[in-house]
This record gives C-alpha cells, sequence and structure tokens, in this order.
C-alpha cells in the first residue's frame, strides 16, 4: 500500500516514529526498565544513561554515597524515588533541582550527616518525604522545609537531633503524620516553642510514645508531644535560680547606676553653681569700679556747694 494514496494516518507515523525513538534508550546496568519504572541493584554510583521517560526510580539497598543533580536532572517525568538502604552521606543544595514533580521521595537508612538547606527547596509538588535512619544526622536547618508546603507525611525519626527549630514546621500547613521518635530530644528552653507547636496542631504522631525527651533529667521520658505545658511553666511563668540571680544582678546594675548618676548629677550642680556665684561675685566687681569715681565726684560737688554756702553767710 502506498504512502501516497493517504491511507495511512499521519498520527500512527508519528506514533510510531516515537516508538522506534523510546526504543532506542537503553536501560542501565545492573538496572530493570519496565514501562516506566527503572530499578536498580549492586550499584556503588548514581547509574548514567537513565532513561529520561523514567516516572519511578528504585534505588534501595545499594552504595550509592552521591546524588548527582546533572544526572538526576534530566528526569523531569519523575515522580517517585526511593534511595533507601545506601551509603548517602550528603544532600546538597539544588540536588533535586531538575525533578519538580517529584511526590514521593525516601532518603531512610543512610549515613546522610549533613542537609543543606535548599536540599529540597525545587520540590513544591513533594507529598511524602522519609530521611528517618540516619544516625549521624543531628541538626535540620529551619528552612529546609521552606518551599514544601504540600507535604503531608515527614518521617524524622531515629536520627540524633536534640532540638529542632518550631519555624521548620508552622508552615507545613498541609502536614497530617509527622514522626519524631527515637531521637535524644533535649527539652530545655529553647525546646519550648516546639513542643508548644505540637500541643495545638492536631496532627498524628505514629509511636509518639518513644517520641520523648531525653534530657534534662526532670523531663525525662515525657512524651515530646505532651511536654509543652511544663515547659512552659519551667520556661514562661516559674522562675529558677538563674533567673533570680540574672535579676538580683539586673537590680544590682540598677543601683549602682542610679547612684554614680546621681552622684555625677550632684557634682555638676556644684561646679555649675561655684561658676554661676563667681560670675556674679565678678559683675559685682565691675559695678562697685563704675560707680565709685560718680560717687567721688558727687561728694567733692555737695562738699564744694556747702563750703561757698558758709563763706555767703559769714560775709
Amino acid at each position: 500500500m502506498s504512502l501516497a494514496t493517504g491511507r495511512w494516518p499521519w498520527w500512527l507515523l508519528f506514533s510510531c516514529g516515537m516508538g522506534l525513538v523510546a526504543g532506542d534508550e537503553v536501560c542501565p546496568k545492573n538496572c530493570t526498565c519496565k514501562l516506566l519504572e527503572v530499578t536498580c541493584s549492586g550499584l556503588m554510583e548514581y547509574p548514567v544513561d537513565m532513561p529520561m521517560t523514567t516516572r519511578q526510580l528504585i534505588l534501595k539497598e545499594n552504595s550509592i554515597t552521591f546524588l548527582p543533580a546533572i544526572n538526576l536532572g534530566l528526569l523531569n517525568d519523575l515522580v517517585y524515588l526511593d534511595c533507601t538502604f545506601n551509603q548517602i552521606a550528603e544532600i546538597m543544595d539544588y540536588t533535586f533541582i531538575g525533578v519538580y514533580k517529584l511526590i514521593y521521595l525516601d532518603l531512610s537508612f543512610n549515613n546522610i550527616s549533613q542537609i543543606s538547606p535548599y536540599s529540597f527547596s525545587m520540590l513544591s509538588n513533594l507529598v511524602i518525604l522519609n530521611i528517618s535512619n540516619n544516625p549521624h544526622l543531628t541538626e535540620i536547618n529551619k528552612y529546609t522545609f521552606a518551599n514544601n508546603t504540600a507535604l503531608r507525611y515527614l518521617d524524622l525519626s531515629n536520627m540524633a537531633l536534640e532540638f529542632l527549630d518550631a519555624h521548620t514546621l508552622n508552615h507545613l500547613f498541609n502536614l497530617k503524620t509527622l514522626n519524631l521518635n527515637g531521637n535524644p530530644w533535649n527539652c530545655d528552653c529553647v525546646l519550648v516553642d516546639l513542643t508548644i507547636h505540637l500541643l495545638v496542631t492536631k496532627m498524628d504522631y505514629p509511636d509518639d510514645l518513644n517520641a520523648t525527651c531525653k534530657e534534662p533529667p526532670e523531663m525525662a521520658g515525657w512524651p515530646l508531644n505532651m511536654a509543652g505545658n511544663p515547659l512552659r511553666y519551667k520556661c514562661l511563668t516559674h522562675l529558677d535560680r538563674r533567673d533570680y540571680a540574672f535579676l538580683l544582678l539586673v537590680g544590682f546594675c540598677i543601683f549602682f547606676g542610679g547612684t554614680v548618676a546621681a552622684w555625677i548629677t550632684g557634682v555638676c550642680a556644684v561646679l555649675y553653681e561655684n561658676i554661676h556665684r563667681k560670675a556674679e561675685d565678678e559683675d559685682l566687681d565691675e559695678e562697685i569700679k563704675v560707680d565709685r569715681p560718680k560717687r567721688t565726684r558727687v561728694f567733692k560737688c555737695n562738699h564744694d556747694r556747702n563750703f561757698d554756702a558758709m563763706n555767703h553767710h559769714f560775709v
């Protein structure tokens, strides 16, 4: 059948051509490609030549230590990424800059010790994030989830977190499940904002009985999502010895400062009074010097007038 007869629909030809192009994509070594899903095993690093049509990438149980932003960013349609049980040590800024459609991200069971503040900044569609079981991760920056407002599930369990800024979570209005268990939380006054946030926010806390305070001793064993009231009493209304010592120090400083200020004011007043009095005395002396010749002349004139009058009387 000739193509010139027009009996072949143009869209069929286009589909066949696209199928040939898609068929040319090679599945990476040690990976299995099935439709839009790629599963890899036995890898030491992120695989190259990943099909750009990949929507689901499973890299669990490998020895990958680094996620290259350039290679990963080519997967514009990726929505599911599983990197569990690897050796990833650090998540750099904009690692996921090209996979902005990502919905599911699992980085659990790795060796992550640092997450840069803008690691997840491009993942505005992210719904599920699991970074649990990274025992060397001690800190999460308050801007780490700044653009992840679509998050509904966040797992921060079994790490080395002692503190978490309340600003890290208070803008995640869609968050429904938050897992915080297995961390050595230090429930002192710097954690009061987080505990109050957990107390007033209606969220699900899986295994919340294991999300407890480790320090200080008087708070040990308290569930983190119930520690808001005792911490609020201790830190916002109750005064301990350090508070009394601070108030005593402030009172002494105010008393000492007021005494010194009063003494300086008194000295200045005395000096001003002496200078003013000296100036008045000098003005008075000048007036006396000016008036003395005038008074002498008046006295002389009166004396001469009286002497002339006496002479006239005798004559």
